[in-house]
């Protein structure tokens, strides 16, 4: 169980989300699911880019820091793209497609994450 907030806007990007933390789940991610709910989410450690092959869904990527400071965003991540690799990053966040503008993330944010 994950929870993921932005205390800088007041706004939840990650209700019911989970980890991926070992290889198995960290290369799987998120390929197979075809609705991402609002508020659920997947946080990938360690990870400093994501791939969207092999799925079949849009989603937003947030980047976060060892500290959870938001060090890159890609809002709107088509299926079938390889994104950048952002070396300052530790974690990577995937949510549903619109998240970060619904939230109104921005790079240099700081997130409050909850493992349950």
């Amino acid at each position: 169980m994950l929870r993921i907030d932005n205390k800088a806007r007041n706004t939840t990007l990650v209700e019911d989300g989970r980890v991926a933390a070992n290889p198995w789940t960290r290369l799987r991610g998120l390929i197979g699911v075809r609705h991402l709910p609002d508020g659920d989410g997947l946080l990938i450690e360690p990870c400093k880019g994501v791939h969207c092959l092999f799925m079949s869904i849009p989603i937003d990527v947030v980047y976060l820091s060892r500290e959870n400071e938001v060090v890159a965003i890609d809002a709107e991540m088509k299926p079938w793209r390889i994104g950048r690799i952002y070396p300052q990053s530790h974690y990577a966040v995937e949510l549903p497609a619109g998240a970060v503008a619904r939230t109104k993330t921005e790079v240099g944010d700081r997130l409050e994450v909850q493992r349950k």
